[in-house]
């Protein structure tokens, strides 16, 4: 039997699943990190181990990985050569790397017009009209990923300091950072030193918590992540005629708080990420005829 691969990596874990020549899913297999951007060796390995996992859950030879083909979407490879380098140095039959939000838009809305937003420890949005896709944002957390888990866990961090100098008013959330750091900002700065997104998307979920009780410091900052993501999707140019759909971790949280004319247009996502990889995979790689 023929397989395809379909793999879908990001900056917290990456995701893979072995699939018949026509798409019905045979195997899962799941590893860490895949950003290919902030770490291009490790991601191939976690991408590696993944594939591996999901030949194992499948019950099938592990062999045969390398006359296997595979479409990963991975954070990172829509900047520099990132992508291209990676395929080089995969074991697949054939390799494609597309971005994250590609393989995300097509499990959202498959092959025909819709948008989708990510909302997760990064951020990504991407359209299509009339079988053109345009994406928008997905830069990575130093000058991007706006009202992501990363970017929200990092204000955090931000308006806590602010407190700790008497500069803004402090909270009860940002004094339960500080004690996180044993009340000492340096600890707290040390910290940043060597943090990665996933790792100030660890607050983030503290943020919205603390929001919900009203705390002034998280009202503030969902306020300006909810802003954010609505001056992305409204850079998309939506018209209400195609679906909406919000993915990733944080995405029912922002569902509940974007404005009415945003709510009017999401619909539920018709797959995951993964489940777009995978169709994309059996669209080019498979077929009736290779099963």
């Amino acid at each position: 039997m023929r397989f395809v691969l379909g793999i879908d990596g990001g900056g917290t874990g990456c995701r893979s699943a072995l699939a018949t020549a026509t798409g019905e899913i045979v195997g899962r297999g799941k590893s860490g990190a895949a950003n290919v951007r902030t770490d291009l060796s490790g991601a191939r390995a976690h991408i590696v181990e993944a594939a591996e996992r999901a030949f194992a859950d499948a019950g099938a030879d592990p062999a045969l990985i390398s006359q296997t083909p595979a479409v990963l979407g991975l954070a990172g490879a829509n900047v520099g050569t990132y992508a291209q380098q990676l395929e080089t140095i995969l074991p697949f039959g054939s390799s494609r790397v597309e971005t994250d939000a590609l393989i995300a838009l097509e499990g959202a809305v498959g092959a025909g017009d819709g948008a989708m937003a990510i909302l997760g420890t990064g951020t990504a949005y991407m359209v299509r009209k009339d079988g053109a896709s345009r994406a928008i944002g997905g830069w990575g957390f130093q000058v991007g990923d706006q009202g992501s888990g990363a970017r929200v866990g990092r204000d955090l961090l931000e308006q806590t300091l602010l407190a700790h100098d008497g500069i803004r008013a402090a909270s009860p959330l940002t004094g339960e950072i500080m004690k996180v750091f044993r009340n000492d900002p340096q600890v707290l700065v040390e910290f940043t030193t060597t943090a990665s997104p996933g790792d100030f998307g660890g607050f983030a979920p503290k943020v919205f918590e603390h929001a919900g009780r009203g705390d002034a410091v998280a009202q503030a900052i969902v306020a300006k992540a909810v802003a954010d993501v609505e001056a992305s999707l409204d850079a998309l140019g939506l018209d209400g005629k195609a679906p909406l759909c919000l993915l990733g971790g944080l995405a029912p949280i922002y569902a509940a708080r974007l404005a009415p004319r945003f709510q009017a247009m999401l619909k539920p996502p018709m797959q995951d990420a993964l489940g777009g990889a995978v169709a994309m995979a059996a669209r080019l790689y498979g077929g009736p005829e290779n099963d």
